[in-house]
């Protein structure tokens, strides 16, 4: 998914996409088995799409600074082109 389209997600549809409790959430972003939030206002954040859809297909192998190379990698490719 391009950069371009990629949506922030609020927290209510990123536990209806995982089925995840808040706490959970929360708990796994401590961890750095789940993807951090983005800030999209002084008392708002989200979460990317494209984040919430990598875990979702690896919950279980999902690490923060792997998909954060992965991000890079593909930023550096498309800014390539």
């Amino acid at each position: 998914m391009s950069n371009a389209t990629d949506r922030i997600i609020r927290l209510k549809t990123v536990l209806d996409r995982t089925g995840l409790s808040r706490s959970t959430v929360y708990r796994k972003i401590a961890e750095g088995t789940f993807p951090s939030q983005v800030r999209i206002s002084v008392h708002g954040a989200g979460w990317r799409e494209s984040a919430i859809n990598r875990w979702i297909a690896d919950p279980v192998g999902y690490r923060e600074e792997i998909a954060a190379q992965g991000a890079q990698t593909q930023n550096a490719v498309e800014g390539s082109r």
